[in-house]
């Protein structure tokens, strides 16, 4: 897209007559705006048309609202991969409907999209503070999750059915994916269905939000399997500690799990190319470590490098969630014949992913761990006061 065709523009059902149930000393306008890039030699490049820079609307609780919250029937969904804190954003959205705005409509969708789809029989689950309460303690999703694409007409027929209001969609690109497509059939039908897109990555990797849930998790876990790698390379003759961690196309956990834990001696990154070969090639680097300390210790990135796997040509392999599969970093860890000669053993080498499965758990201490229960509070909230939309753009 262009970059004076950016549209950050919310749709609205209808205009918002009820006063808000929730008390407050300021509110938030649906006038605030803020700058999609606040570097000042790219304002005016992401200009539109009239001359005003692209801007985002602010998310907050508004003073008059669409709904009537008696009236009113939400539906959750989760999608995707399983990421820390999902249970947070779903106890916290339940919490902010029931307690603030006075929704006990609530209903959880099973197995993700899935849940919507009749053939597959899921069940729906009524959701309150009662059952909630708990919920964060625990890893994973209790809505479960599904990955692959569903019918769309078939679910948003489901959803008029259902007599759904609010529909909240937790999920990671492909879901945002299937999100919009929701919105479309939505809006050619003329519903009054607003869907809520809440972007669940774990790579930290959105535009304009600090830090998103499950950040911190995964930086704790990958930790724990730097310590391992480190202790494996050092127990072996030239032994080399490969830890893999998500990040499909960021590095951010990769290289805070590299700053929390300074055992790792490389770190590679997809936001930074690198050469595998050549006097300054990252082979040519990892012999010279291992002549000089005789082990070493390496973080990669599950999507950097990709630049050195050659795809079949004409071939694009997808996942369920139509996401490109990313290749192996075998020929990285084997390196080529002159590291062999120097005895090279992997010490420890496999995919670290084990912070998707872990419940919100404290990286230091339980402060760290209260500050991020407040931000996913927070960051729920916002969805729910956000405007009566049918979709929040997200930017990634």
């Amino acid at each position: 897209m262009a970059p004076n065709k950016l549209n950050f523009d919310i749709q609205s059902l209808a205009e918002a007559t009820i006063p808000s149930l929730i008390t407050l000393s300021y509110f938030t306008p649906d006038t605030k705006r803020v700058l999609y890039d606040h570097d000042l030699k790219k304002i005016a490049e992401y200009c539109w048309d009239e001359g005003m820079p692209a801007a985002i609307e602010v998310a907050g609780p508004r003073e008059l609202i669409y709904y009537d919250p008696p009236k009113t029937k939400a539906a959750i969904v989760t999608c995707g991969g399983l990421c820390p804190g999902i249970n947070d954003v779903i106890r916290a959205i339940v919490m902010e409907l029931y307690n603030r705005y006075g929704v006990s409509n609530i209903i959880g969708i099973k197995y993700g999209f899935q849940g919507l789809i009749p053939r597959y029989g899921h069940d729906v689950i009524d959701l309150s503070p009662e059952i909630v309460k708990d919920i964060h303690a625990g890893g994973g999703s209790i809505l479960s999750s599904s990955r692959g694409k569903q019918d769309i007409k078939e679910m948003v027929t489901v959803l008029k059915r259902m007599n759904v209001d609010i529909f909240f969609c937790i999920g990671g690109d492909g879901t945002m994916r299937a999100t919009e497509l929701i919105t479309e059939e939505i809006s050619k039908r003329k519903l009054d269905i607003s869907v809520i897109g809440v972007p669940k990555t774990i790579d930290d990797d959105l535009n304009l939000v600090d830090k998103t849930f499950g950040f911190d998790t995964a930086i704790s876990a990958a930790v724990h399997a730097i310590e391992c790698a480190h202790v494996e390379a050092k127990g072996a003759p030239m032994g080399i500690g490969l830890v893999k961690l998500m990040g499909r196309q960021s590095g951010h956990i990769a290289v805070h799990a590299a700053l929390a834990q300074n055992d790792a001696n490389f770190v590679l990154i997809p936001d930074v190319s690198f050469d595998l070969y050549g006097e300054k090639g990252f082979l040519k680097a990892l012999e010279t470590r291992l002549r000089k300390r005789k082990h070493c210790v390496i973080l990669a990135a599950e999507g950097a490098g990709q630049e050195f796997f050659r795809p079949v040509e004409g071939e694009i392999d997808t996942d369920a969630s139509g996401n490109i599969r990313l290749r192996g970093h075998r020929r990285i860890s084997e390196g080529n014949h002159r590291t062999r000669r120097h005895g090279r053993q992997n010490g420890y080498a496999g995919r670290s992913f084990p912070g998707r499965i872990c419940p919100s758990s404290p990286a230091c201490g339980p402060v760290r761990q209260a500050g991020r229960s407040v931000r996913k509070y927070l960051d729920a909230g916002h969805r729910i006061h956000g405007p009566a939309d049918i979709h929040e753009k997200l930017m990634n």
